[in-house]
């Protein structure tokens, strides 16, 4: 039997092909979940009419899609990230990182639609591809920076900034205390006074 399919079936065909399948299959599986109409049905010429409406849509998205494609490629995501010897980075550069440095310049891209093969893990420059649709892909630069680190001297270890914190503390503390006796030692001395 042929049939006109009004969607894309795996591994039988495309969106408005016209396809040769046994009677079985067409009225078990293709027209109950309206895949497809026989081509002698009335309904062909109504699906032919629908395809090129189809078609023409998918045009007018894909031209928009070239046209964000160019967008992306004028984007420069700089990630800046610690990096040992030979320039090998402590952890990597993952798509949901670079997702994310995207939608903060304003470009909306799911984490899901860059293509990776395998995360990056060096400083140096990479072009990634995004996948938008309909066979669409921009190509967008990521520059891996080395993160610049604190100087030594300046850098407080954990230790060090309870230290401190307990110096702070015991100072306020031992001020209040000089204040409080200060203030008990006027008022002793205003009491004498009014006694005499």
């Amino acid at each position: 039997m042929k049939v006109i399919l009004r969607e894309n079936v795996p591994n039988l065909g495309e969106l408005g092909t016209t396809v040769n399948v046994s009677d079985g299959y067409a009225r078990n599986f293709l027209f109950p979940r309206k895949l497809a109409v026989s081509v002698e049905s009335g309904n062909a010429k109504q699906i032919e009419h629908e395809m090129r409406l189809i078609r023409r849509r998918e045009e007018k998205y894909r031209e928009e899609l070239n046209k964000k494609a160019g967008d992306f490629s004028k984007a420069k995501v700089t990630i800046r990230m610690r990096a040992g010897e030979n320039d090998r980075l402590f952890g990597s550069v993952t798509t949901s990182m670079i997702a994310q440095h995207l939608n903060d310049l304003g470009y909306e891209v799911d984490r899901k639609n860059i293509v990776l093969d395998e995360p990056i893990k060096a400083l140096g420059v990479f072009t990634v591809p995004i996948r938008l649709g309909l066979g669409v892909e921009a190509q967008v630069k990521v520059r891996v920076d080395r993160e610049e680190e604190a100087p030594a001297e300046e850098a407080e270890t954990p230790k060090e900034a309870k230290a401190a914190k307990k110096a702070e503390t015991a100072e306020a503390t031992a001020v209040a205390e000089e204040t409080a006796a200060s203030e008990a030692e006027a008022a002793a001395e205003s009491a004498a006074e009014e006694t005499e």
